[in-house]
């Protein structure tokens, strides 16, 4: 096999009309931010694993390097191809299928292509939840949400994708499959390969299928939207709601004024409460599985005790569904009003939950001093320590050129605060390309050494991703 006869072998293995080359492959070879463009060798579209397998192993023949896709919702430019038209997108799409729900066992098994909403309302079709959400459901894939390890808003309660999965199924660089689909809480049986290709981004294997975790419906669900004077006091609220409501707390978000400012801005029709009186908003959800009155109770003892003790100075319970989801639809409407409102600097970090404060103060006011003007829409999930920390060209700015003056310095100071801070400078976005070459500087070398030697024994031809994760050579 070389490269001139792949394109052949790929059309005999998924159909011709399933490898598309020239400009078919437009839109597969633009990342979501519309800030990276890549060039494919062609897009190759299988049905089942067994393609994949077989697609997997002729480009190791010719030598051809793969860019595994799903969705592409990735925001660290990990699923596109770069520039140079000889990578191979390959994208899962097609393979779509739930392929068993698991009643008593309390476990679905799906395969990678598979839409996350449309996988959320399978499930809710036969009475269990699975509780994995964030806002790209609509069309981020259950691969990719593996392969990134996806966090979203309810990772307070049940985890990011890593704790919703119990099993995978993967094919190798080789082309071998690794079929680990079985639904087991207790495997003490040697290494834990399941995690190792959770978070990996496509580097060390494709994933194909999963068997994930499922949870009984709440009988109850109930959304509240709360004024909060400082981060401190919203971090106070978090530790009150976990006093009060324990595991039924599902999701905590905090958004500051600045955040709101843009969705209200664009979004008027959305009707943002509250912003223009506080800096920080927050967000809060909670499960029960009595009833809504028990619900509502637990609830409304909170928000008095934390107005009480001056945590909230004002807050609002949805009183149904629609209102729920209005609450929770200005929460999402964040990363798109950020879109409308023009190009701007994304951080997905975690700080340790006491920190934040102080982290969102001291960075506050060195970015201030480093780019007057520079609009900082921080935002996320404050209930596991992840937020995104943006920023926006100063109001009136041509932003194209801020961001040529200002994004490398200002990311520099983001990801050096975030590490004094003891955090992360990926949170549940993953490396990718873009953060790639800063992961020497906040990981350690053994920690590296111990990366590339993995990607060296699965992956030693390097086609699978090249070029995410890790660079090709120890930065120095």
């Amino acid at each position: 096999m070389t490269p001139d006869n792949l394109i052949p072998a790929l059309r005999d293995i998924v159909g011709a009309a399933h490898v598309l080359t020239g400009d078919a492959c437009i839109e597969f070879e633009t990342d979501w931010r519309q800030r990276v463009r890549g060039k494919a060798y062609c897009v190759v579209r299988p049905a089942c694993t067994a393609e994949v397998a077989k697609v997997m192993r002729a480009c190791a023949q010719a030598g051809v390097s793969i860019v595994p896709q799903g969705g592409n919702t990735g925001l660290v430019e990990g699923s596109v191809p770069n520039a140079d038209g000889e990578q191979i997108i390959l994208s899962l799409r097609r393979m779509q299928a739930v392929r068993a729900i698991d009643l008593a066992n309390m476990t679905v098994t799906v395969e990678a292509g598979c839409v996350l909403q449309s996988l959320q309302e399978a499930v809710h079709e036969a009475g269990l939840l699975f509780p994995l959400s964030l806002g790209a459901e609509g069309s981020c894939t259950i691969g990719g949400n593996l392969a990134t390890n996806a966090g979203g808003t309810q990772v307070v309660r049940y985890g990011n994708a890593r704790e919703l999965c119990l099993g995978l199924e993967v094919v190798l660089a080789d082309g071998q499959v690794w079929e680990g689909l079985q639904g087991l809480r207790k495997d003490n049986t040697g290494y834990d390969l399941r995690n190792l290709f959770i978070g990996s981004e496509g580097t060390l294997g494709i994933i194909t299928a999963a068997t994930l975790r499922l949870y009984p419906q709440p009988a109850a669900q109930l959304t509240a939207w709360a004024a909060v004077p400082s981060l401190e006091a919203a971090t106070a609220l978090l530790a009150l709601s976990h006093r009060h409501l324990s595991s039924a707390l599902t999701g905590f978000e905090v958004m500051n004024q600045g955040a709101l400012k843009l969705v209200d801005a664009h979004y008027p029709h959305l009707r943002v409460p509250m912003w223009r009186e506080t800096m920080w908003c927050v967000l809060l959800e909670a499960s029960d599985s009595e009833s809504e009155a028990h619900a509502r109770a637990r609830f409304e003892h909170l928000l008095q005790t934390a107005m009480e003790d001056d945590i909230v100075t004002d807050a609002i319970i949805a009183e149904n569904i629609r209102q729920a989801h209005d609450l929770w639809h200005i929460r999402e409407s964040i990363t798109l009003a950020q879109a409308a409102e023009g190009l701007n600097i994304k951080h997905d970090v975690s700080v340790p939950i006491s920190r934040i404060p102080e982290f969102v103060a001291q960075t506050d006011a060195q970015l201030q001093a480093l780019a007057p003007g520079v609009r900082l829409i921080n935002f996320g999930h404050l209930g596991d320590g992840n937020l995104h920390y943006n920023m926006q060209a100063p109001a009136g700015a041509d932003a194209a050129a801020f961001i040529a003056a200002h994004e490398a310095a200002i990311s520099d100071a983001v990801y050096q605060a975030v590490h004094r801070f003891g955090g992360s400078i990926s949170a549940e976005h993953g490396i990718g390309a873009l953060k790639r070459d800063k992961l020497p500087h906040y990981k350690t070398p053994v920690a590296l050494q111990l990366m590339r030697t993995i990607k060296q024994a699965l992956d030693p031809q390097c086609l699978l991703n090249p070029g995410r994760v890790l660079a090709a050579e120890p930065t120095q």
